[in-house]
């Protein structure tokens, strides 16, 4: 589903009328692996009881083979409701991140990589983005030109979100990220890693939209399951192993 110049393209087939709270679903760090057998079967079958949207933050996989995928894949079919994702570092690991978004895509999950999609009245926008810093600390584009190219690969990666959130023409959206936008949420991962868990480009990115409701996002397995971006907009860290520290639920639900 491609969005149209004047903005995302809504989910086919939804009648118009009052909006209610739509119940979004979030979790990330699968890993999945190529020799398991039906490791999230009963997870996705929760999900669909307890949602109407599903949002995937990558590292759906371990490393992006193509038998792993095909495991999620038997696993997300029992989970029968809209489905919007992005990409981890994970699913590049192999070289073929294209293959891996091609065959998500395929099973139903819509992918956030310059995209944007409208479901019953809420925005969904985002993509995998990427590291660098935070604050003061974020890394800048000087000296060497390895250096230079790195940070112009986080711009880059930025803009492309921004383009996705600026398709958004609805009052109420969701941001889906795989790196992290704050450091609130990284925290208790070492301090010597936080530049490579997420950067504060993308909270910028974030803090110059009014519509947008909340973050999510994974990879900081160690993190907190909270923060704030500098304007007051929740960031929640759906990293499985986060989660997993927050009771027998190993996802979130948000009503939006």
């Amino acid at each position: 589903m491609t969005p149209s110049p004047e903005g995302p393209t809504p989910q086919p087939g939804l009648e118009e009328g009052p909006r209610r709270k739509l119940r979004v679903a979030a979790v990330g760090d699968l890993h999945v692996g190529e020799g398991q057998e039906r490791p999230y079967r009963d997870l996705f079958s929760r999900i669909h009881r307890d949602a109407d949207v599903l949002c995937l933050c990558g590292d759906l996989v371990n490393f992006g083979k193509t038998r792993e995928i095909e495991v999620l894949l038997e696993d997300l079919r029992d989970c029968r409701i809209p489905m919007v994702g992005v990409l981890g570092n994970h699913e590049y690991e192999c070289g073929q991140p294209e293959v891996v978004r091609d065959m998500l895509c395929e099973a139903g999950v819509r992918m956030l990589d310059g995209q944007a999609y409208e479901i019953e009245g809420v925005g969904f926008a985002g993509g995998k983005g990427f590291i660098g810093g935070f604050g003061r600390f974020m890394l800048s584009p000087f000296g060497e030109p390895e250096v230079k190219a790195f940070v112009q690969e986080a711009v880059k990666d930025s803009n492309e979100i921004e383009n996705s959130i600026r398709m958004l023409r609805t009052e109420r959206s969701v941001v889906l990220l795989h790196y992290a936008p704050v450091v609130d949420t990284v925290v208790g991962e070492p301090p010597e890693i936080h530049a490579f868990l997420g950067s504060s480009r993308l909270a910028e990115v974030v803090d110059r939209y009014d519509n947008i409701s909340l973050v999510v996002h994974g990879h900081a397995h160690r993190g907190q399951p909270e923060g704030r971006t500098a304007r007051g907009i929740p960031v929640y860290n759906v990293a499985l192993p986060v989660l997993r520290t927050l009771g027998d639920q190993p996802y979130r639900v948000f009503e939006v």
